[in-house]
């Protein structure tokens, strides 16, 4: 009896698989360029996690100039991003928005 699923396909000893940390690797680059596009187009999230990437070098090469670049753009429009430049790419920016409206409530 055959198990479902799985017929036909052999795991063992195929050299044509990519190692994980490739296929990893080429998934935080389009993950980047995809972020960017966003970015570019006025998403202030998006520019806030470029600015992320960028800083951390996640999916691009660190570059802090161009990081503080995008942080600048998102705090025109949204002044606590600074609050998460030194985060990890993809700390949600929202989370320091409500310490703003405490504040000014």
């Amino acid at each position: 009896m055959e198990s479902g699923g799985s017929e036909g396909q052999d795991y063992g000893g195929d050299d044509s698989r990519l190692p994980l940390s490739e296929v990893v690797s080429d998934c935080v680059k389009r993950w980047f360029k995809d972020t960017l596009k966003e970015a570019k187009a006025g998403d202030v999230n998006m520019q806030v996690l470029v600015g992320q990437m960028y800083y951390r070098g996640y999916g691009v090469p660190r570059d802090a100039q161009k990081g503080r670049l995008w942080m600048t753009k998102a705090s025109r429009i949204r002044s606590s991003v600074w609050k998460v430049s030194d985060k990890h790419p993809g700390y949600n920016a929202s989370d320091s928005d409500s310490d703003e409206l405490k504040v000014n409530s």
